[in-house]
């Protein structure tokens, strides 16, 4: 009796040729993925698409925790202390990208895990730091900070003198 194989079930190892590394190890990702509540592995490898870059700087999820008899999910989301209000601040815009990302309301709640940006666990993870760049300060503000700090003697007061007055006139120029 000759052995048949069932044309439904796909050719051997041998037979498929080159595949991407991607393709090879997606079982495992997926696995190790839901095993942490994201059956949607979308959701960890897009972040910065689905929430936006300045969220994902500030944000890694963590997991999905499901409530037995309810409906919905909770999401995790790790962060800084100091970032912590501000994402509190945007959960409800953040829960519904995220349920955009499932294709109906799958997330019911958004809790925040603060933590400093090393720790233990998954607050090793590094978190993006933002540095935003000052503009030169206007000639004339310099003129003025000079003349202010000229007035000291001491060098180190001279100095702080000579900031505090560029921190100033930068401030009145903001407000106009």
């Amino acid at each position: 009796m000759a052995q048949t194989k069932d044309r439904a079930s796909p050719p051997s190892r041998r037979k498929r040729g080159f595949e991407p590394a991607a393709k090879l190890v997606a079982a495992r990702v997926q696995s190790v993925s839901e095993g942490r509540g994201f059956a949607v592995t979308r959701l960890l490898t897009h972040w910065p698409e689905i929430v936006g870059e300045q969220l994902a700087a500030m944000t890694r999820p963590v997991k999905i925790s499901h409530s037995r008899g309810g409906f919905g999910a909770t999401l995790t989301l790790l962060t800084t202390g100091p970032a912590a209000p501000m994402i509190e601040m945007q959960l409800p815009q953040l829960r519904e990208k995220v349920n955009v990302c499932y294709g109906y309301n799958a997330i019911q709640r958004i809790l925040l895990t603060q933590t400093a940006p090393e720790g233990f666990a998954e607050g090793q993870a590094r978190f993006a730091q933002k540095t935003v760049a000052k503009p030169a300060p206007d000639p004339a503000d310099l003129q003025q900070a000079g003349r202010v700090g000229s007035r000291f003697d001491d060098p180190t007061l001279a100095e702080a003198m000579r900031q505090l007055t560029l921190n100033h006139t930068d401030k009145q120029t903001r407000k106009r």
